[in-house]
């Protein structure tokens, strides 16, 4: 018996394989708190943290809008196992910002400009990151 497509699985998963993640800063919380829109996110073995998203974390928990479970930092955030947290080279990363002007939260322009840099995709729920950047550059969420 000859079974159509048995390639296409494997071809998918060896694209997910290969390709790494940039989370928007949403998605890491959705991660740490194990929310299962993120469950998507597990066949990627590469996933990665800009610290774009963790100075944004820093506002969101100065400003009450999220608190951090018992025992939990930034620190711990951002040495959590299920990602690791990336350097981009900064004059190149903020020129690539700057060049975002269809936003007007530095956030987005920081991860999006980010993910464009490493040539990484961006795993985003954001209304307006999904339609600005191409389908190509991100994980809809």
């Amino acid at each position: 018996m000859v079974v159509e497509g048995g390639g296409r699985r494997r071809d998918i998963r060896a694209a997910a394989k290969a390709a790494v993640i940039l989370l928007d800063t949403h998605a890491a919380i959705w991660m740490a708190q194990g929310h299962r829109r993120i469950r998507l996110l597990d066949r990627f073995p590469r996933i990665y943290l800009s610290p774009a998203s963790v100075l944004e974390l820093a506002f969101l928990i100065e400003a009450g809008r999220l608190r951090l479970g018992r025992g939990q930092s930034l620190i711990t955030l951002m040495d959590d196992e299920r990602w690791q947290l990336d350097d981009p080279p900064a004059a190149k990363w903020f020129a690539g910002a700057c060049e975002l002007t269809w936003t007007r939260d530095p956030f987005d322009r920081l991860l999006a400009a980010h993910a464009r840099l490493r040539g990484w995709k961006l795993a985003t729920a954001d209304t307006l990151l999904l339609e600005r950047l191409a389908p190509s550059d991100v994980i809809p969420l």
